[in-house]
């Protein structure tokens, strides 16, 4: 999938995925509008990027837990001058352990982050994909959209959310020339896990450049979703035909805190 002359705008940008879809995205051609809290490190990588593909590499510090902050980037995406071909909602965070032992303000931020930020972005930027009748959204999901999560309940549900909203765009998109893609990964090996704790990892990790190549096969074969990783594949699969009960009592015992619930 070659991305020459195109602009790619990636949301968590500064580690794991997000930052493997930018050092993939650079060296198939893209220009790219990386968007994350740690300004640091995206000057890091955008230095990294320029140097080895002579791209241009913009860096929009922001915190899109904050109410706002995606009309912010937009603006600024705007002012730059830029029209932004490739979306990539991949900045999110998830919580390990008892809903009724969470902090509300980190419970109410996984939902601005995880779903508010992502509807706000792909509403300022998807009108012009399709006006321009090209472009691509890639949401990033979860194996975790497929069934619900205990001790996850939060994340579980909002990657559900993501999973269905791009699901439907894809329909509505489509006949505009615009592909909308919902990835989902299982384990992956990032800095996710320094935040939800190991605990919340289920079966063996998977790299993120395996997600970011899962994901441009996806976006090549213009499918709603994808899930990364066959054994991630079967399970899902199997979350849908097997009793409800019972995939609610695995899915708790398999994410079940070692110790008392905390966050």
């Amino acid at each position: 999938m070659k991305l020459n002359g195109q602009t790619a705008l990636i949301t968590g940008a500064s580690s794991g995925i997000g930052a493997a879809y930018a050092r993939e995205f650079a060296a198939r051609g893209a220009d790219l509008v990386l968007v994350a809290r740690s300004e640091d490190a995206m000057h890091r990588l955008a230095d990294e990027l320029r140097g080895a593909h002579g791209r241009r590499i913009e860096i929009v510090p922001a915190d899109l837990a904050e109410p706002g902050a995606a009309d912010r980037v937009a603006a600024r995406v705007a002012a730059l001058g830029i029209d932004v071909d490739l979306l990539v909602n991949n900045a999110g965070f998830g919580m390990h352990g008892d809903f009724v032992a969470g902090d509300a303000g980190r419970l109410t931020a996984q939902i601005q982050l995880n779903c508010v930020a992502l509807v706000d972005l792909t509403r300022r930027f998807l009108p012009g994909m399709v006006a321009r009748g090209r472009g691509a959204v890639v949401n990033v999901a979860s194996t975790a959209a497929f069934q619900p999560v205990p001790h996850m309940a939060v994340y579980g549900a909002t990657k559900a959310f993501v999973l269905s909203f791009s699901e439907a765009l894809y329909a509505e998109a489509r006949p505009a020339g615009v592909k909308v893609l919902a990835i989902c990964p299982g384990p992956t090996e990032t800095p996710f896990f320094d935040v939800a704790g190991e605990d919340a990892a289920v079966g063996k990790k998977r790299t993120p450049q395996q997600v970011v190549a899962t994901t441009l096969s996806a976006l090549e074969k213009s499918r709603p979703s994808r899930v990364d990783g066959l054994a991630n594949a079967v399970l899902a699969v199997a979350t849908r035909w097997a009793p409800r009960r019972l995939v609610i009592s695995i899915a708790g015992r398999l994410t079940a805190p070692s110790e008392a619930a905390t966050v």
